[in-house]
């Protein structure tokens, strides 16, 4: 069965042109012009990756993003144009996997949605066992990778899976900095550009997520101008 890849885009020559480009590599696509019929269409029919833009008619990515997130934790790469800065951090901050400006090359595209595939296939390989996974246990904190699963003190956090790969990149050494390049690396594979705003986006939500659950919540360190790093306990 081919994946399945949604693209939702209230410009039709964007859809047709990425449909065309993405079904030559043998994907699915299924196409939503507004964010309304995209919602309704992925919880009846999830895919297995979804593309939003920000501006559509009827409810915008933002919003379709954060419903999203509400049910799913299915990859998704955000589409923001170049003038639109607040967005693309708003965007990461509601769950976004990654984000491109338009305008946008395809093969770029197309590298990022292959990209975040792989992750996303080695999470449930491991899942089923067809892959080697195992446990992590840091003080308060479990992951699990077999099942994609965290927990902190025993509560559940519901992480994507950049967030997860943050955390598990982190939590494997305590104490021990991990600047952006490396944490880049670990959530987006080497060759990969993305901008360093981009991990700090993504730790702010992981924070976010764990202090939802424990608002004293600090084992993940800022040193400015360094890094991050996870702190022992």
């Amino acid at each position: 069965m081919p994946q399945t890849i949604a693209l939702v885009d209230d410009d039709r020559n964007i859809l047709t042109s990425v449909s065309m480009t993405l079904e030559q590599e043998g994907y699915a696509v299924r196409t939503y012009t507004d964010g309304e019929s995209a919602l309704q269409g992925l919880m009846s029919k999830p895919a297995d990756l979804a593309v939003l833009d920000v501006k559509m008619p009827r409810m915008d990515g933002m919003e379709l993003l954060q419903r999203l997130r509400a049910r799913s934790t299915m990859p998704v790469i955000f589409l923001t144009s170049k003038d639109e800065e607040v967005d693309e951090v708003m965007g990461l901050r509601l769950g976004a996997d990654d984000y491109i400006t338009k305008p946008f090359s395809q093969r770029l595209l197309l590298e990022r949605i292959r990209a975040l595939l792989r992750r996303n296939e080695a999470s449930r390989a491991e899942a089923s066992g067809q892959a080697p996974g195992g446990l992590m246990v840091r003080g308060d904190l479990v992951l699990d990778e077999t099942k994609h699963s965290c927990t902190w003190k025993g509560k559940p956090v519901q992480l994507t899976v950049t967030e997860f790969l943050l955390v598990k990149t982190l939590a494997a050494r305590p104490g021990l900095v991990k600047n952006r390049d490396q944490l880049i690396d670990s959530a987006y594979g080497e060759n990969i550009y993305v901008d360093d705003r981009t991990i700090d986006s993504h730790v702010k939500r992981v924070r976010k997520k764990f202090r939802a659950v424990d608002d004293d919540f600090a084992q993940i360190e800022t040193l400015y101008g360094i890094g991050y790093r996870y702190k022992e306990q």
